[in-house]
């Protein structure tokens, strides 16, 4: 007995498609009213000074304009250090799965130290102890680069590994059969298989890149959190700024998890 489908599969697609790509906006429209809700709670009493944020004033325009130079640092940085991270995680990845024991215990090493020691402290001792070391004084955008690099990177190595890992043996043995060559093997049949099965924990990764570069503010570098420390400086009004600012990470976070999973279904629909 044949069981008959509801609607056309092109369609049932469709609508599918027309449903995810409308949760983005509602994600927004639900985080806007979580923030309105919030900002209603709590004293009654307290005076909202959201003046100081109100683009219809001079004030209130300039000090979003304020605010919102600081977003293309931060991008930018992320960005940077997020590329440099997957380029030296990828080499360490492949470290760990040498014959070779010195670099299997090199990647072994860096994982556990870069994994083990925190971001800020690993941030401050790369601006502040680094140059009595070495007499190199790095600016503040290069130390925050410099940092996340390599303290993702660790993380980025674990990721490639689980990843490569992840495919299946028979297909190295059908290239051997083939006659490829191991670089040849991991370029065109184990790298573009892996590759599909560690983009989301890519895509979680430079979420977390993204957020951790707030930490660069300690040392000075101008970017979303130390505009908004800054302008709190001059107006005092704390609870109105970085509700603003959670507001800027929020928008920015959202854009990218977008973007990751339209990527994963491309990738996922190209398997078929």
């Amino acid at each position: 007995m044949q069981t008959t489908l509801p609607g056309p599969p092109r369609v049932r697609v469709a609508h599918s498609a027309i449903a995810r790509s409308a949760s983005f906006p509602r994600a927004v429209l639900l985080a806007a009213v979580a923030v309105l809700l919030l900002a209603g709670c709590g004293d009654s009493n307290y005076n909202w000074g959201w003046y100081v944020l109100n683009p219809a004033l001079p004030r209130g325009a300039s000090n979003i304009r304020f605010m919102l130079a600081g977003l293309g640092l931060t991008i930018v940085l992320s960005v940077c250090a997020i590329a440099l991270a997957v380029v030296l995680g990828l080499l360490l990845a492949l470290a760990g799965l040498s014959r070779n024991p010195l670099l299997r215990w090199a990647n072994r090493i860096y994982v556990e130290c870069f994994r083990a020691v925190p971001l800020l402290v690993l941030l401050l001792w790369m601006y502040y102890g680094l140059p009595v070391i070495t007499g190199l004084q790095f600016g503040t955008f290069v130390a925050g680069l410099i940092t996340l690099a390599l303290s993702d990177a660790a993380f980025e190595a674990e990721v490639f590994r689980a990843g490569i890992q992840s495919v299946p043996r028979g297909q190295h043995e059908a290239a051997e059969t083939l006659g490829l060559s191991r670089w040849k093997t991991f370029r065109f049949v184990t790298f573009p298989q892996a590759i599909r099965h560690i983009l989301p924990a890519l895509g979680n990764q430079f979420v977390y890149v993204l957020k951790m570069s707030s930490l660069v503010s300690v040392v000075g570098l101008q970017e979303l959190t130390r505009r908004a420390n800054e302008l709190n400086v001059t107006e005092y009004r704390p609870l109105e700024i970085y509700t603003f600012l959670v507001a800027e990470y929020l928008a920015l976070i959202l854009v990218v998890s977008w973007g990751v999973r339209r990527l994963e279904r491309r990738l996922a629909g190209g398997r078929h």
